[in-house]
């Protein structure tokens, strides 16, 4: 049986290739289309000319090359599968070929994060970046916490990790188009600590589950109202998965998700968070979820522990 998770890709039988986008694939790999064949492509791949589609574009594709495959996300039927392309088995390539995956990889080498334990997704993983292209690492499980830390203290000894610039900040911003202002979202981005530079380029650290910590698929309610809450965070272990969950101390909703990853780990256990976002009925359960769209407008999730320690409440 082919096991994929968040973030691997996947490639038909056509040589489309889909970014994974959950963990759990009761009727078909449930992901995204992101690169097809086209001779007009700008990005190639042994001897293939590729595309690569954005959101949009790739569900307008999807509904008039493969409409059957399409629903809330891409489903792709198991047995159009040629191969499953995994994060972790593109580390010890890029450590030799690629000078800015290999100085990630030594700084958290340094930190003691197992070498299994980190991946690259995005347009690395298939190896159609380009030379502008920004990278996407993963860690994986609670690897990734300590990561951060190394992430985060390597950024302050000037080496080949730096710190995000001011033009790159807007840039994120400008891209994720959140519903907060900008000195706000950068005040809780900073905090986070997984954006960096390396050699001038961007990279993300994300987080992904390890196999252990999979359980069950995440059911779906229905939505109902929009709602603003304020509550404490009492776990926030998975604060920054996709989608990152929240557990509060909230007298209706127990849980906010956030599908938009603008806001994970927005708030860390202990803190007071704000939110708004649609009310999920799941009978016995409701939860507030953040990102009902590509770029959700009157959503947001916000620290008011965070803004009132730095003065902005």
């Amino acid at each position: 049986m082919v096991k994929t998770r968040l973030r691997d890709f996947i490639v038909t039988e056509d040589d489309w290739i889909f970014a994974v986008a959950d963990y759990f694939h009761p009727n078909g790999i449930r992901s995204i289309l992101r690169y097809v064949p086209d001779k007009n492509g700008d990005r190639e791949l042994n001897g293939i000319r590729y595309r690569k589609y954005d959101f949009n574009d790739a569900f307008k594709f999807m509904r008039e090359n493969r409409p059957s495959w399409v629903n809330d996300v891409h489903i792709v039927p198991k047995n159009k599968l040629k191969k499953v392309l995994y994060p972790d088995e593109r580390i010890p390539e890029l450590v030799k070929t690629n000078k800015k995956v290999a100085s990630i990889v030594e700084t958290l080498d340094e930190a003691g994060i197992p070498r299994d334990k980190m991946g690259v997704t995005g347009s690395l993983l298939p190896g159609l970046q380009k030379d502008e292209s920004d990278i996407d690492f993963i860690v994986y499980g609670s690897s990734w916490f300590d990561a951060r830390d190394a992430i985060y203290q390597a950024k302050s000894k000037g080496g080949s990790i730096e710190e995000i610039s001011e033009d790159m900040w807007l840039k994120i911003y400008n891209k994720r188009v959140p519903d907060i202002p900008f000195d706000e979202f950068k005040l809780h981005e900073k905090r986070k600590g997984n954006r960096g530079m390396v050699d001038g380029t961007y990279f993300d650290l994300l987080f992904v589950r390890d196999w252990s910590q999979i359980y069950q698929p995440l059911q779906r309610g229905e939505d109902t109202k929009r709602m603003k809450i304020e509550a404490p965070v009492t776990n926030s272990e998975f604060a920054f998965d996709n989608p990152a969950v929240f557990e509060i101390d909230h007298e209706t909703i127990d849980h906010v998700f956030s599908y938009t990853h603008t806001y994970a780990g927005q708030v860390v256990e202990g803190e007071i968070m704000e939110a708004q976002g649609i009310v999920e009925d799941l009978g016995d359960t409701k939860r507030l979820v953040i990102g009902t769209s590509r770029e959700p407008k009157g959503e947001w999730i916000r620290s008011l522990t965070l803004l009132e320690k730095n003065g902005y409440i």
